[in-house]
């Protein structure tokens, strides 16, 4: 073989020779890249299903916590002997916002105080102004809170309260009608012959308006709901997601 054949052999061989290996190059990349493809997508769906299992209420178990109604109508929920962590739970009953805070982390709250592991205390108040819908919604919410001052405690009183955000009516119509009012109390277990005077007359609606303005002063609220752990407001964020909900309770607790 000459010198030129050589040569051309040579240069052949290493034209070969880094083909071969830009494609191996390539292959490389495309697997690196592709592995990084299926971390990225399993990271996201780790991120969903971390999300998804953070937002799933749970199921209210099978025995409430004693339910206490105080004298300024605040309500307890715990445990004998169960005085800390305490969560508060600031709530109107014609907010859209708390009944979508019951029905997502309402069932967490219950579990907490029937597991001794908070002091739950209730304060249903009206936020709502004369001025919002021409006194519409401030009614609505004034009759529902009042109407639940009637009821001494119990488990009556945690399925009444459950059944005025079932029935929570629209903010522009108006709503909680007494005759409604009355048959709920009842159909929740409330037995008091004075139950429905009560209601009727809405004779706590005064004090129901005095609370509120209180508790809208003293704690310093901007809006409903509002959860407050060991005094210090939770991040509503975590108010609406029921297992991050558990475990802030949970460290307060530590």
């Amino acid at each position: 073989m000459g010198k030129a054949a050589r040569e051309q052999s040579a240069r052949d061989r290493i034209k070969a020779q880094r083909e071969e290996q830009m494609l191996r190059e390539r292959r490389k990349r495309m697997v690196t890249i592709g592995t990084a493809a299926v971390v990225a997508i399993a990271a996201v769906g780790a991120g969903w299903w971390f999300a998804a299992q953070s937002s799933r209420s749970e199921e209210v178990g099978a025995a409430l916590a004693p339910i206490t109604v105080a004298a300024d109508g605040s309500v307890v929920m715990a445990k004998a002997g169960v005085e800390k962590p305490v969560l508060d739970v600031f709530e109107d009953f014609q907010c859209p916002a708390c009944e979508a805070l019951e029905r997502t982390s309402g069932a967490t709250i219950k579990n907490l105080a029937a597991e001794g592991r908070a002091k739950v205390v209730y304060h249903p108040i009206t936020i709502f102004s004369e001025q919002t819908n021409k006194g519409i919604t401030r009614g609505n919410s004034l009759r529902a809170g009042a109407a639940s001052r009637c009821i001494a405690g119990g488990a009556p009183w945690s399925r009444f309260h459950d059944k005025l955000f079932e029935e929570q009516p629209s903010e522009s119509v108006e709503g909680f009608a007494i005759p409604d009012l009355v048959a709920w109390g009842k159909d929740a277990g409330v037995t008091d012959p004075a139950f429905e005077k009560c209601v009727t007359s809405q004779e706590k609606a005064p004090a129901h308006l005095a609370y509120s303005a209180e508790v809208l002063k003293t704690q310093k609220l901007t809006g409903t709901p509002t959860l407050k752990l060991n005094g210090t407001e939770v991040d509503t964020a975590v108010a609406f997601k029921p297992a991050e909900l558990r475990q802030a309770v949970l460290d307060a607790a530590k």
